[in-house]
């Protein structure tokens, strides 16, 4: 069964837009989970405009399903995953003042960057994920770095979903395919929401996990958190 990982970041942006601690993140990763969350995940930026680096450090005692830390390999994003020792680490490549991710790594680029920081990951006891988009060669590429799992880049299928309602995803199909073979895991990500999951879970033919965050804390002001963390459950239990 694909596990739902709720990103809570946009929560921390709602709390720094007034100061103070409202709402608590920390409350508010530990109410996902008691709603069926199966993992939780943050992606500190080295601005700290939503999910700041101490956030981070105390929901390492907290969440108590799988915690999933995404961003950019710099020294101090090392140095706290070294210290927080989280079930999963996914590398986004993203620029310091990029405001969402864009696009997955070009792998081979930054080889031997990422061959040294998966390394490092790895001796901190996590799981190591590599953002990629839908394309076999990087999936190639990210299991000769050692990553254990690709998370796949899904904006390109969001917006094609949301000009032509059904659409081909040959392209996730067979990077999908690519990671089986390897041995790598596969998780997806961005833009993904209730009316595009299903179709894209089950034409998927593996997929371990989804990270959601924007959508579902959108969707959960009209429908509340609870009934809205249930029903990406049920769509994904419907793949």
């Amino acid at each position: 069964m694909t596990r739902l990982s709720v990103n809570i970041n946009k929560f921390a942006t709602l709390r720094n837009s007034r100061g103070g601690n409202v709402p608590d993140v920390c409350a508010m990763a530990q109410l996902c989970e008691q709603f069926g969350a199966q993992g939780i995940t943050v992606h500190p930026r080295p601005d700290e405009r939503h999910i700041r680096y101490k956030d981070v450090i105390e929901l390492k005692t907290l969440v108590k399903t799988e915690f999933n830390i995404e961003g950019y390999p710099s020294e101090r994003f090392l140095q706290l995953i070294e210290q927080v020792r989280p079930a999963q680490v996914t590398l986004v490549p993203d620029a310091p003042d990029d405001l969402t991710s864009h696009c997955g790594w070009d792998v081979n680029a930054h080889r031997t960057m990422l061959e040294n920081v998966v390394k490092r990951i790895k001796q901190s006891g996590a799981r190591a994920s590599i953002f990629v988009n839908p394309d076999s060669k990087e999936v190639e590429a990210a299991a000769q770095v050692g990553a254990d799992r690709i998370e796949l880049y899904t904006e390109p299928y969001a917006r094609r979903f949301e000009s032509d309602g059904i659409t081909n995803i040959d392209d996730y199909v067979a990077a999908a395919e690519t990671a089986m073979r390897l041995g790598l895991g596969v998780n997806a990500g961005h833009d993904l929401n209730q009316d595009n999951l299903g179709f894209f879970a089950r034409k998927m033919p593996r997929l371990d996990e989804v990270s959601i965050g924007h959508a579902l804390i959108c969707e959960s002001i009209v429908g509340g958190l609870q009934n809205t963390i249930a029903r990406y459950l049920r769509i994904l239990q419907m793949k």
